[in-house]
């Protein structure tokens, strides 16, 4: 028990009075009045000032100051002085700095803007120059209006939700780069300390209008697609289902599905070498394989009715399947959504899931073209891998609902 009082504090004359256990009050000749720590840190005393006296009564005081941090706080009643003075003292036999420990309770948490000006300055070496000249100004334009003046630890789900509700149906794509630029911006802040929480993830899009992908392709929410996969993979096995699944799980375009051909395929380095022809943009490129695409394409193989079989998924007569083979599986389910829209649903998952992969990551994924410096910028952390990763995330969420599938 200390040996102050509440009201010896409030009648103490100027000087220092001891409370015990190294923990002061300090008046001051004008009456000011202050609280001191004694502490010894390394053999080492030392003095460290907690803040200074309230002497508010207890019913008066503001309720808000009960939600600031102790540490954080500088007008303390003598109980929150002693509170605050055993914290410190802990820290100080810790073999720790209770200075430290004190003053990074009090860091100042920056605005959203501040916050977003501090990580493009801090991450823009590593971005491509396109990506480094938009992401403030898109910023500008479409999060400041809304976030640009609140703590970024007063930013949560309902915030992020509000801003993107007017250019989630308009202009998607730019929506879609907000919400990943915001994320950025918040898990940045979340590094330095300044938010106790990494950027909310799908909560943040519940109750937006659902988008089609472009036109009238009508893409499934992500987050309906391991239930679709899981009753896809439940029913008698078809090269058009198989076909389905694999297109799903590679985020492939049909068409390229429909015409693979088993030497396209490397199982050991679980790559699909997918050459110019069978491309859109007339560009090879190589698809890399989740677990669950390897395990399609084990399946598959029991359907070969030779080993000469040239195609992946070949129709009865041995020729690629049409393009109404895997839309009538659609219709059959009585489901809105096109096949072309799962590459939609992919994309979307990566953006507000998979925030930390960046957007050219996720756009050669789906083998959208990305100019060479793009790549080449990305190299040296592995852009091939990087898609990997992205992959296999889709794959696990794909196969989430599916029995046996971790």
């Amino acid at each position: 028990m200390g040996k102050l009082t509440v009201a010896g504090v409030r009648n103490a004359k100027p000087g220092r009075h001891a409370d015990g256990d190294g923990l002061y009050l300090l008046v001051k000749p004008t009456g000011a009045r202050s609280w001191l720590l004694r502490v010894q840190v390394e053999k080492r005393r030392r003095d460290i000032g907690l803040g200074s006296v309230d002497l508010t009564p207890k019913p008066d005081r503001d309720k808000a100051i009960d939600d600031i941090p102790l540490l954080s706080r500088k007008v303390l009643s003598l109980a929150e002085a002693r509170d605050k003075a055993t914290l410190l003292r802990k820290v100080a036999m810790a073999g720790r700095d209770p200075v430290v420990e004190r003053d990074k309770e009090r860091q100042k948490v920056p605005t959203f803007e501040a916050a977003a000006i501090a990580c493009h300055a801090d991450l823009k070496s590593s971005w491509t120059k396109r990506h480094e000249e938009t992401f403030l100004t898109s910023l500008q334009r479409h999060a400041y209006p809304a976030l640009g003046k609140l703590q970024v630890d007063q930013i949560h789900a309902p915030e992020i939700r509000d801003l993107l509700a007017p250019i989630w149906a308009e202009i998607p794509d730019m929506a879609r780069k907000v919400r990943q630029r915001v994320g950025t911006v918040l898990n940045y802040a979340h590094s330095k300390g300044w938010r106790a929480a990494e950027a909310p993830g799908r909560s943040v899009t519940v109750g937006l209008a659902r988008r089609a992908a472009s036109g009238n392709l009508a893409a499934m929410p992500y987050a309906e697609v391991p239930a679709f996969v899981a009753d896809l993979a439940s029913k008698p096995e078809t090269v058009g289902r198989l076909a389905l699944l694999f297109t799903i799980h590679t985020a492939a375009r049909s068409g390229e599905v429909r015409h693979a051909q088993w030497s396209h395929i490397d199982i050991e380095r679980k790559l699909w070498n997918r050459p110019a022809e069978l491309m859109k943009s007339r560009v090879p490129h190589s698809v890399t394989l989740t677990d669950a695409a390897v395990a399609v394409l084990d399946r598959a193989k029991t359907l070969r009715k030779s080993a000469d079989d040239a195609l992946v998924f070949p129709s009865t007569k041995g020729k690629p399947l049409s393009d109404m083979t895997l839309s009538k599986i659609m219709r059959d389910a009585k489901l809105p959504f096109t096949v072309h829209g799962f590459r939609s649903s992919f994309r979307d998952w990566a953006a507000e899931q998979m925030p930390h992969i960046p957007d050219p990551v996720a756009e050669a994924a789906l083998a959208h073209v990305v100019p060479d410096k793009v790549e080449r910028a990305y190299k040296r952390t592995g852009f091939l891998e990087m898609r990997r990763t992205l992959l296999e995330g889709w794959g696990r969420h794909c196969s989430a609902s599916v029995v046996g599938v971790a």
